[in-house]
């Protein structure tokens, strides 16, 4: 498979590059870019025989050390253990705030969400939490969650390890600063621009003037992409895996 990278590869690489100097990255059963991301680092450092990436994916038989799933992953956080996590959300606000539980006034919510399982306690826990989010639009980034499941900030004298480190979604990457709080938008991915960005996002966030775009993969990086990892990525998220791999020939044909 040749051509140029897809948006979705420039997705997984740039979480790539997020996690470096990770010992330890855990993803959940239903983060097919974020696993993917981790793998590629797996991969990079192996290929460059640099310290090993342990990689912990929910769910998952080949890519997983856990035997008693999430109970497993909730001790290795506390125990310092885990580096890195991924959170989503069905709202994220510009103080890092997620919410997953659902859309207006709890409890009378007009939509309702799966609920906010250990987000909170991961949010505080892992020192390196990257929110994902691939829908970048209004409804998902506001300037107020209706619902905090996990706070992305605490008070003074709260005992926090972790928090947001940064956020990546299908438009731009941006960095989170806990001291005002709040995002700043660092690259914005080729085909879009700020203009589209601010449209598309509810809160406000600090950015260069012109932002520079994000790096694409290049041919080393592209070609363990689309080799082993994309490989690896067949076992626990087949569907996406098959969806990549015909983004990837699309794109080639195009080119």
């Amino acid at each position: 498979m040749s051509g140029p990278a897809t948006s979705r590869e420039i997705l997984i690489t740039a979480i790539a590059r997020l996690l470096d100097g990770v010992r330890h990255v855990a993803v959940g059963a239903a983060s097919p870019i974020p696993a993917a991301g981790a793998m590629l680092l797996r991969a990079l450092k192996q290929e460059a025989k640099a310290e090993r990436v342990r990689l912990s994916i929910l769910g998952s038989v080949e890519h997983n050390f856990f035997t008693n799933g999430s109970a497993e992953l909730f001790d290795c956080a506390g125990q310092g253990r885990i580096d890195a996590f991924f959170l989503g959300g069905g709202q994220i606000d510009g103080r890092g705030n997620v919410n997953l539980v659902g859309v207006g006034d709890y409890p009378a919510t007009k939509v309702r969400w799966p609920g906010s399982f250990g987000s909170a306690y991961l949010y505080f826990a892992v020192p390196r939490v990257i929110l994902f989010r691939e829908e970048h639009t209004p409804r998902v980034f506001v300037e107020k969650v209706d619902f905090i499941s996990a706070p992305g900030v605490s008070e003074p004298g709260v005992w926090r390890e972790g928090g947001p480190a940064a956020l990546v979604t299908s438009k731009g990457l941006f960095s989170f600063d806990r001291s005002r709080p709040g995002f700043r938008l660092e690259s914005i991915h080729p085909a879009h621009d700020l203009r589209e960005i601010k449209a598309a996002t509810g809160f406000a966030f600090e950015h260069d003037e012109r932002p520079p775009f994000t790096p694409a993969p290049n041919e080393e990086t592209l070609a363990l992409l689309r080799g082993r990892v994309l490989d690896e990525l067949h076992e626990t998220y087949p569907g996406f895996a098959a969806e990549l791999r015909r983004e990837i020939d699309g794109c080639a044909s195009a080119a």
